[in-house]
């Protein structure tokens, strides 16, 4: 086991003095090299379909709202023409009825840019589309959200009074951040619940955590809470102290994590995987050529590792892509819940230098083929987490994890 160590040990401190970076791309999908070139695309597409379409009704509108509407309160926003091109570009958007392609115009896409640096204000929760409602797919740790007892799972009913009904996951953004101090009320659903629940969360500044390990007995846990811009290199660390600590079980939990960087999800499989081996696969639909990210080959360990990783609901995204990968190959067993179901990919792209479109591109399938968005991944074994086991402290989830390491 000594010698393995110090393999261990000998390859992790040649890699990491390579490493330059690992949290490059970007998030929901594509990597920032792609975006960057894909943005001379747009320049010959404004005029693409003009031509055979009838443009009469739109300016007729328009023309129609300036000479008649008016103001009911006196305080209300004026309405400028700049801001009627945002919300026509918006309303063509939602135009092909995916929650995932939006429109975002300047303030909204650099809070967006915010969200993905890692840090913002606001109450700490992420939130995605499901059954046409929007819902908490996990509470950040340590947030204001997260502190007020927010679950994930729970369905969003209104904002301050305003219903859901109807509106994007960005509208609902829009008006759940705001300044650290200030409050926001939520009405959720919550299964088990016949109730709305509606909880006052103060909002704070969001310094999202990344990661933190722990030892149980024998086994060393890392628990990984995001894809975002410094995930990959945090791991990395994480993992040298396991490393370093001489074991070799290991945990990976990665229960409510919401996802992010794909090129984080790649780094950290190829931690655990041969030069080469299938991680992700983006399926771009039938007539264009899918994209395969494979492994970089780091694969550090031997076959005396043993492996297994946490998931739940609110796993999605690049979670899903990392916990696949490894599950697949043979990497690790999955213990949890199903997960969350986000196989889709997003593009970023600069429509003018301060606003942003962000469309679905492609879907993600594992490395068998299999497409995350269907219905998830499914656990080798399947634990549930009651809200008794959460009262009385009990996680019958990391118990099992651990059962099955000390089995092996």
């Amino acid at each position: 086991m000594n010698s393995n160590l110090n393999r261990y040990k000998i390859v992790l401190i040649i890699l990491i003095l390579l490493a330059v970076s690992f949290g490059v791309g970007m998030y929901f999908g594509k990597s920032q090299q792609n975006l960057n070139q894909s943005l001379s695309t747009t320049a010959g597409i404004s005029s693409l379909s003009t031509s055979s379409v009838n443009m009469d009704a739109f300016w007729t509108t328009w023309n129609l709202l300036d000479q008649k509407f008016v103001y009911t309160h006196k305080d209300a926003k004026k309405i400028t023409d700049q801001d009627k091109i945002w919300a026509a570009i918006q309303g063509l958007t939602s135009s092909y009825g995916d929650p995932y392609t939006v429109f975002m115009p300047p303030e909204e896409s650099k809070a967006f840019e915010g969200d993905i640096s890692g840090n913002f204000e606001g109450v700490g929760m992420e939130l995605a589309i499901k059954d046409k409602s929007i819902v908490v797919v996990a509470p950040l740790k340590g947030t204001p959200a997260y502190n007020a007892g927010v679950l994930k799972g729970d369905v969003i009913l209104s904002i301050d009074g305003k219903t859901t009904t109807g509106m994007s996951v960005d509208e609902a953004v829009k008006l759940i951040r705001g300044q650290a101090g200030t409050d926001v009320t939520i009405e959720f659903s919550r299964e088990g619940k016949t109730q709305p629940i509606k909880i006052k969360i103060t909002r704070g500044v969001i310094d999202v955590p990344t990661a933190e390990t722990e030892i149980k007995g024998d086994v060393f846990v890392i628990r990984l809470y995001n894809f975002y811009a410094p995930s990959a290199d945090k791991f990395r660390i994480a993992l040298r102290d396991f490393v370093e600590s001489g074991k070799y079980k290991l945990v990976l939990d990665l229960r409510g994590n919401p996802g992010g960087y794909l090129d984080s999800a790649v780094d950290i499989a190829s931690w655990f995987l041969p030069l080469g081996k299938i991680v992700v696969q983006e399926d771009f639909g039938p007539n264009i050529q899918e994209q395969i990210y494979r492994s970089k080959g780091y694969d550090i360990f031997s076959d005396q590792l043993k492996m297994v990783i946490l998931a739940d609901s609110g796993s999605a995204s690049a979670s899903e892509i990392l916990a696949g990968a490894l599950q697949e190959h043979k990497i690790a067993k999955l213990v949890g819940t199903k997960t969350f179901g986000k196989g889709s990919v997003q593009e970023l792209l600069k429509v003018t230098p301060n606003t942003s479109l962000k469309v679905t591109v492609a879907r993600w399938l594992t490395p068998n083929g299999i497409s995350i968005s269907d219905n998830g991944l499914t656990p080798d074994y399947e634990v549930k987490m009651t809200d008794a086991d959460v009262k009385a402290n009990k996680d019958p989830q990391m118990d099992k994890a651990i059962s099955l390491l000390d089995n092996q």
